[in-house]
């Protein structure tokens, strides 16, 4: 039986699989549901699994060779000893080892170039390539980090409304829709806002970009605030030699007017996306450009 190479881009809300040969030419790709190997690992190993499936269904091969395949699985929580441990253990493969999503975007994006990505999704991470050296900066999470995120820029939003509310700060247009949409009772924000996932608050943050383009004061104001927060931790990823940004993540476009003078003259396009950079880490640790540098 050939042997394949399987990337894995491991999402909140979907997996995605794609199936190579051993020189890392993609032959077919699959999608299935989520895989969040921190808060439900059954289902990510069972949504891992499928959609390696239907990666060798659509590229036309048996799917029973998963099992004989080696694979890089990309996914968040990956320095979560417990749950890489409990997770790579029921990997369907005959070899396999967990890497950062993050790191699987970067190699998507640059290829075996050295730089850096800013991921600006509801988290936010900054990571760094120089050589074989790979560093990380922020993505502690919403609780305590992931500033100038999706989930902090709805975050201020929701404060402001409240703070607009009891007139400690001026309204605006945007305010004014998230208490219309809680129907102006306050006390409705704050019980949203109590039990509310980062995701949740995340999905205020296009409603800022949007305002912040109209001029709205309020927006413009979050909006500084935030990509103040995205330049403080480039202007460390610069310092630390990068010459090459690119931005990744659903704010990415969104965010890049806003950055300094500074930052976009850096600014490079993508490559590539997080899958094919997955399939390019496994062909260079398990493919035949592993075999022809050894």
């Amino acid at each position: 039986m050939t042997n394949y190479l399987i990337g894995i881009d491991g999402g909140g809300t979907s997996c995605r699989a794609a199936v190579a040969s051993a020189d890392g030419r993609i032959l077919g790709r699959g999608k299935a549901g989520a895989a969040n190997i921190l808060t439900d690992p059954e289902t990510a190993l069972a949504n891992i699994g499928e959609a390696a499936r239907a990666a060798f269904i659509e590229a036309g091969l048996d799917p029973q060779g998963i099992t004989a395949a080696k694979a890089i699985v990309g996914v968040a929580g990956h320095n979560v000893g417990d749950a890489v441990h409990y997770v790579k253990r029921r990997l369907p493969f005959a070899a396999a080892d967990i890497e950062s999503d993050g790191l699987i975007a970067l190699q998507g994006a640059l290829g075996n170039r050295d730089g850096a990505v800013a991921i600006l999704g509801t988290g936010s991470i900054y990571i760094l390539r120089q050589g074989e050296t790979v560093s990380y900066v922020g993505g502690w999470g919403f609780t305590i980090g992931d500033h100038g995120s999706g989930a902090r820029i709805g975050h201020a939003l929701l404060q402001e409304s409240l703070l607009a509310f009891d007139n400690i700060h001026e309204a605006s247009a945007v305010t004014d829709s998230v208490l219309a949409e809680f129907n102006n009772e306050a006390r409705d924000v704050v019980d949203f806002a109590r039990l509310a996932k980062p995701g949740e608050f995340g999905r205020y943050a296009p409603r800022v970009f949007e305002g912040a383009a109209a001029g709205d004061p309020v927006a413009v104001r979050i909006l500084k605030a935030a990509a103040l927060t995205v330049d403080e931790a480039l202007d460390v990823v610069v310092a630390r030699g990068c010459e090459r940004l690119c931005l990744l993540g659903g704010l990415a476009p969104l965010y890049r007017p806003w950055l300094a003078d500074r930052h976009q003259v850096l600014l490079v396009e993508a490559e590539a996306d997080a899958l094919t950079g997955s399939v390019a880490v496994a062909a260079q640790r398990f493919g035949t450009q592993a075999r022809a540098g050894a």
